[in-house]
C-alpha cells in the first residue's frame, strides 16, 4: 500500500472515529452552539426594532436579522471549534495518542481526522444556526447560485484556519479546561468585530481593533455574497485571513505534535 493510500485509509479511520465520539458525547457540541444561537434570538428580538432603525432608518426588525445572521454563522464557527482544542487535548492527556503512536499507523493521520471532524461539525451548525435564522425572518434573495457556492466557500475556508488553530491550541493545553480558555478569543474575536453594529458607529480609537482582524473581513465578504452589499478590499482580505491562519496552525500544530513527548 502506498503512503498516500495508508494516509488516506488511516484519515478515514480516526474521522470516523472523532464522529462517533461527538456522536456519544454530544453536549460540549451542544453547548457551544447554543451561544451563537441565543445571541440570534437576543439581539434579535430584544435590540431589533432599536438596531433596524439605525441600519436601516426603519423600525422592521427584519433589516437587523439580515445584517446579524452572517456574523452569527461565523461565531457559529468559531464556538464550534473551541470543541475541537478541548477533544484534541483530552486525546492528549488521556494517553490515546501516546496509544496510537505504538500503532501501525500514519502519523498525521490523528490531527487530521480532528480537522476534517471539526470541519465537517462546523458546517452542520451552521446549517442550524441558519436555520434558526431563515425561521425568524432572515432572507437571501438576491444571491445567485455562484454566490451561494462562494459563501460556502468561504465558510469552509474560514473553519478550516480556526480548526488548525484550535488543533494547536489543544495540543499546548495541559488539561481540557485550559484549552477551553486559551481558545475563547475564537468567540470573543466576533464580539468586537462588525458581527452586531457597523464599524463606522464604533468610537473612533476602537474601529482599527474591528476592522483589522480575521472575522470582520470575513463577515463582511459574507454579506455582500448574501445581501449584496458592497464587497470592496474585504474578499480578498478575508481569503489572505484564512490562509495565513490556515498555514500558521498547521505548521504550529503538526510540529507541536511531532515534537510531543507524551
Amino acid at each position: 500500500m502506498s503512503s498516500l493510500s495508508l494516509a488516506v485509509r488511516d484519515s478515514s479511520t480516526m474521522l470516523r472515529r472523532n464522529l462517533l465520539h461527538a456522536r456519544r458525547y454530544p453536549s460540549l457540541t451542544l453547548n457551544l452552539l447554543l451561544t451563537p444561537i441565543m445571541m440570534l434570538l437576543l439581539f434579535v428580538y430584544i435590540f431589533g426594532d432599536v438596531m433596524s432603525a439605525g441600519i436601516s432608518g426603519g423600525a422592521d426588525r427584519s433589516a437587523y436579522i439580515a445584517y446579524l445572521t452572517p456574523g452569527l454563522v461565523l461565531m457559529t464557527i468559531g464556538s464550534t471549534t473551541i470543541g475541537t482544542a478541548v477533544s484534541v487535548s483530552n486525546d492528549m492527556t488521556e494517553g490515546i495518542i501516546a496509544r496510537f503512536r505504538t500503532m501501525a499507523i500514519h502519523r498525521g493521520s490523528v490531527i487530521i481526522g480532528h480537522v476534517i471532524g471539526s470541519v465537517l461539525q462546523s458546517i452542520i451548525s451552521v446549517v442550524l444556526v441558519g436555520a434558526v435564522a431563515v425561521a425568524i425572518g432572515f432572507r437571501s434573495t438576491d444571491a445567485t447560485v455562484l454566490e451561494w457556492l462562494a459563501a460556502f466557500a468561504l465558510l469552509v475556508l474560514f473553519a478550516t484556519a480556526l480548526t488548525w488553530i484550535a488543533v494547536g491550541m489543544g495540543l499546548i493545553s495541559p488539561t481540557a479546561e485550559a484549552a477551553s480558555n486559551n481558545a475563547l478569543p475564537l468567540i470573543f474575536l466576533p464580539l468586537i468585530s462588525s458581527t452586531f453594529v457597523p464599524i463606522n458607529a464604533m468610537p473612533g480609537w476602537f474601529q482599527p481593533v474591528a476592522e483589522y482582524q480575521p472575522f470582520t473581513p470575513a463577515i463582511e465578504t459574507l454579506r455582500g455574497l448574501l445581501l449584496g452589499s458592497e464587497i470592496g478590499h474585504n474578499g480578498w482580505l478575508a481569503v489572505a485571513w484564512c490562509l495565513g491562519l490556515a498555514v500558521l496552525g498547521y505548521f504550529w500544530s503538526t510540529s507541536k505534535f511531532n515534537d510531543d513527548p507524551k
